[in-house]
């Protein structure tokens, strides 16, 4: 599988069993759960790719354009950061949190951006006039089609729900504020100062969104970090209130997904071994986290 990354997998292997003599990795007994960990971690690195690589090219407007056959968020990211509109590639790294993206694809994201094929909910106009989106999402919201994504899955369009997503999409507008994501961003880092850690780390604890728990949180920055809207980057794996991942990093280190070990402790190896493989922990976390679903199988997650 992927034979252009088998060169990446060979150094991956490489780096695990050194790590797992080194380190004592209890949850890499055998050349099988090497494999099926190696593979996770080409697979999160080929994610990463795939999101230089959308904007290694010019991005056309018909990839931004909702009512568009070629519509794609991730490519419309792509071309407002090209045309230099932030305040548009933040909201849709929003939407595209927001919602999720499930196997069938983002038919739900396209229907409320695009207004059910009546124009877009564009950052203008929804932060000129947030009433008219909120009023938009609940005389519409049953004629949306798609689903949220599997990380969303408990989220809900409907406004009389304990998860509206006007609560949400408020809660966001009055993070960002009237200014727009250029100038906040910039102040962000401004206060943060020059760490992309720090920055990252700073940015998780103040973004307080109704319906945006850990992964959200991660999710969401992460993408802020690849498409550059700030100088930011993930120094842990954030694993206070993670499941997944929590489990995949217990089942490395102590060969147990929920072993008693602290969240601390766990993390500090986490970074002993990343000295060795050198994959970051944006990748880290979303390696283990689909490795511990079948840590001696390879299976390729996707959505």
């Amino acid at each position: 599988m992927w034979p252009s990354k088998e060169g990446e997998r060979a150094r991956i292997v490489a780096a695990l069993v050194a790590a797992r003599a080194s380190l004592g990795l209890k949850g890499l007994p055998d050349d099988t759960t090497i494999e099926a960990l190696s593979m996770q971690f080409v697979a999160s690195l080929r994610r990463e790719e795939y999101y230089r690589l959308v904007q290694a090219k010019p991005v056309g407007a018909d990839r931004a354009n909702p009512s568009s056959p070629a519509f794609d968020p991730e490519r419309a990211v792509a071309h407002h950061m090209q045309q230099g509109n932030v305040d548009e590639a933040g909201w849709l790294i929003f939407l595209m949190t927001n919602f999720g993206r499930p196997v069938s694809g983002w038919r739900r994201l396209k229907d409320v951006y695009g207004r059910l094929g009546a124009g877009t909910w564009d950052w203008a106009s929804v932060i000129a006039d947030p009433n008219a989106f909120y009023d938009w999402i609940a005389a519409n919201w049953q004629d949306v089609g798609g689903i949220f994504g599997n990380h969303r899955k408990y989220e809900s369009m409907d406004p009389a729900k304990n998860r509206p997503m006007r609560r949400t999409v408020a809660d966001y507008l009055g993070w960002i504020g009237p200014a727009g994501h250029a100038v906040f961003f910039a102040n962000e880092v401004h206060a943060a100062g020059n760490d992309p850690h720090v920055i990252f780390d700073h940015l998780y604890r103040s973004l307080k969104i109704r319906s945006f728990g850990r992964l959200a949180k991660f999710d969401y920055l992460s993408l802020v970090s690849r498409y550059g809207l700030a100088p930011i980057e993930a120094g842990s794996a954030y694993l206070d209130g993670a499941t997944g991942p929590g489990r995949g990093a217990r089942l490395l280190i102590d060969g147990d997904p929920t072993s008693g070990n602290g969240n601390d402790a766990i993390q500090a190896r986490l970074d002993e071994v990343d000295s060795s493989l050198a994959v970051g922990m944006a990748v880290m976390e979303d390696a283990l986290c689909n490795w511990q679903k079948s840590p001696r199988r390879f299976v390729h997650y996707v959505g």
